[in-house]
């Protein structure tokens, strides 16, 4: 993963194309002026001459991947050069690729132990040019900074760019873990879904057993064939709850004590509202139209819904009010709750009730909003629709 993260900071292969690019410009260079110019900064013959300028910039087109040995012989043939120029003054494309073989070597090398020797040795080609040519050692002391600077921004470039790749791959971890989260989240919001149809599904099919065998106690007469459906129908109930059971009951493992509880509905609002204002956040509860009853799965989801916005509120709107409006038409049921958190804060967090709330609203073929209100504060709409579940 490293290397492909890696890739997103520098592409190897441009890096090649690039410092093939630019050896070839110096060598062409180089070699224009040995043979158009007579530039005797060359020294001669002219074919050692060109022999001097091909080593001294072509080793420039692998400074990426073999940097110490690139550095090693460009430096070599600086020196060369110097001596070969005598008594005139080196040419200078050489000097131009030894500074990029030395930024190479502080921005590519990954041995470090041959460093600082190279660094040692050096000064020793510039201080032999400064001699040959009949100056002080000292002249050549600017040439060696100049060297030391170009490996010390190559040192501080490669520092960036490994920077660069942990905060890449920070971010990609991050995110693979957000997504992780996420798919937990949806899976432990549908367990708990099927955990709460199960006790809606099963209570129902157990009142249709009930019935079909008190309709069978009831009936007068010798009708045999309306007895035998009640049967079949009473035993394909008590069937289907044990199967029920069977496959969905292995959910209550964790949750037992919940399970023998009755499932809440809109009509336990108040008590939910009155605990959530006891947990400190302020909440006003107002009911729009007629309340209806409604189907049982439906009537528990549009409780979680409205229990996981408040318990959103409580987590992250900080010093605020909540009011929660529930409006009942003859298509379903309208949810909104709102709550007044100053700033980003609001409604924020993992996003896993979120993740939740539209489990429950896809579910039964609804809608969901939710976002920042423009005034201030946070709002999750939803709307449930009656008998579109799918």
């Amino acid at each position: 993963m490293k290397k492909r993260v890696e890739s997103l900071v520098r592409d190897p292969r441009m890096q090649g194309v690039g410092d093939s690019l630019l050896a070839l410009l110096l060598a062409l260079s180089s070699l224009a002026t040995i043979l158009f110019r007579d530039d005797l900064s060359w020294g001669s013959p002219k074919s050692l001459a060109v022999a001097l300028a091909l080593i001294s910039t072509l080793p420039v087109a692998g400074r990426a991947r073999h940097p110490l040995l690139a550095a090693a012989v460009v430096l070599v043939a600086n020196g060369a050069c110097a001596y070969a120029a005598v008594p005139h003054q080196a040419a200078f494309q050489p000097f131009v690729a030894l500074t990029l073989v030395f930024y190479s070597v502080g921005s590519r090398s990954e041995g470090p132990q041959w460093v600082p020797l190279l660094l040692a040795v050096a000064p020793v080609p510039l201080f032999v040019a400064a001699v040959v040519h009949g100056q002080s050692a000292g002249n050549a002391i600017p040439n060696y900074v100049w060297l030391l600077a170009a490996w010390a921004v190559g040192r501080s470039v490669r520092s960036w760019r490994r920077k660069s790749v942990a905060l890449a791959l920070a971010n990609r971890e991050l995110a693979e873990q957000r997504e992780l989260q996420a798919q937990a989240a949806v899976a432990v919001e549908r367990g708990r879904i099927a955990r709460e149809l199960h006790d809606v599904i099963a209570h129902n099919v157990s009142m249709m057993v009930v019935q079909a065998g008190a309709a069978e106690r009831v009936l007068e007469g010798g009708q045999r064939q309306v007895r035998d459906a009640l049967d079949a129908i009473a035993r394909t109930g008590r069937q289907t709850v044990d199967e029920m059971r069977t496959v969905l009951g292995v959910l209550r493992a964790e949750d037992d004590r919940a399970a023998l509880r009755p499932q809440p509905g809109l009509d336990d609002l108040e008590q939910l509202v009155a605990s959530v204002r006891e947990a400190g956040l302020p909440v006003r509860l107002r009911i729009d139209g007629e309340p209806r009853r409604l189907p049982q799965a439906l009537d528990l989801s549009a409780y979680r819904i409205v229990q996981e916005a408040l318990t959103n509120a409580l987590k992250h709107a900080g010093p605020a009010e909540a009011e929660v409006v529930v409006g009942y038409d003859r298509g379903g049921v309208q949810i909104e709750v709102r709550d007044t958190g100053a700033g980003k804060t609001s409604g924020r967090g993992t996003g896993h009730g979120l993740v939740g709330m539209r489990e429950r609203v896809a579910m039964f073929g609804g809608e969901l909003e939710a976002a920042q209100v423009e005034s201030g504060g946070f709002a999750v709409r939803a709307r449930l629709p009656l008998g579109v579940a799918t």
